[in-house]
């Protein structure tokens, strides 16, 4: 089998997916596609921010 064999089919059981490494995305649903580290690290920042805010 080749590389491009196996980029070009379906993730197969040994193969990691995004699901498997995090279920729960939930918690990065408002930041945009796209987005790099600095943009997601600010809106973690601002959620927790908020969270402790509403204790």
């Amino acid at each position: 089998m080749t590389a491009e064999e196996t980029l070009d089919g379906p993730p197969t059981t040994e193969e990691s997916t995004d699901e498997d490494t995090d279920p729960d995305q939930s918690h990065l649903a408002d930041v945009e596609d796209g987005a790099g580290c600095t943009e997601i690290w600010e809106h973690l920042s601002d959620r927790r921010e908020d969270d402790s805010d509403e204790k």
